[in-house]
């Protein structure tokens, strides 16, 4: 199964009755349920303008990871990465701060960036 990210939301008195109305009607199991399915209906909704998105900007879906023995391969080919991710990015444990600075040229990523704190720190200049 997916990884998955909790978020938090806020909604005024009266929209959550109304949801809560639904869930007692049967219409979903829980608050969760009619988060979920309301946000996969507009994910398909606007399905369209996210592959268009995806594939003119080169972004790569899903989960993307990097460890230092690919960063040093770019290193000795003397080449560099312009990451954009759509979903996940990993810089494992192993990657030094002063590799990465050398081998990324830049980070966008639309969902969740898994790294020590310290190299996100030192990141932060290149992310987008």
């Amino acid at each position: 199964m997916a990884e998955t990210e909790k978020i938090t939301i806020n909604m005024n008195v009266v929209d959550l009755g109304k949801v809560d109305l639904l869930i007692e009607q049967g219409f979903y199991s829980n608050r969760t349920d009619f988060i979920k399915t309301s946000i996969r209906n507009q994910l398909t909704t606007h399905s369209q303008v996210v592959d268009q998105v995806i594939t003119q900007k080169h972004f790569i879906m899903g989960v993307s990871i990097y460890n230092r023995k690919t960063l040093e391969k770019l290193l000795n080919e003397k080449k560099s990465l312009s990451i954009k991710v759509v979903g996940m990015l990993v810089l494992s444990d192993d990657i030094e701060q002063e590799l990465a600075l050398k081998t990324i040229n830049s980070i966008k990523i639309f969902g969740v960036f898994k790294a020590r704190v310290e190299l996100k720190e030192a990141l932060q200049s290149i992310i987008k």
